[in-house]
């Protein structure tokens, strides 16, 4: 099994016994964006929270 679906299968084996389908795709979709943000910082693909108001700021104009 590749680490993705083992990743995945330790995510819905850890839900409660009467979680939804809903609530499983969301915790899948969350443990999705964790690791992407982690794969993100590792890499140094990420901004300063100064740099992200700017931006903000920006497109508010």
């Amino acid at each position: 099994m590749s680490a993705a679906k083992e990743r995945m299968a330790d995510v819905i084996q850890s839900q409660p016994e009467d979680a939804t389908y809903e609530e499983i795709l969301r915790e899948l979709a969350f443990e999705q964006m964790i690791a992407s943000g982690l794969k993100d910082s590792r890499e140094g693909s990420k901004i300063s929270n100064d740099e992200m108001k700017r931006r903000i700021g920006e497109w508010q104009k």
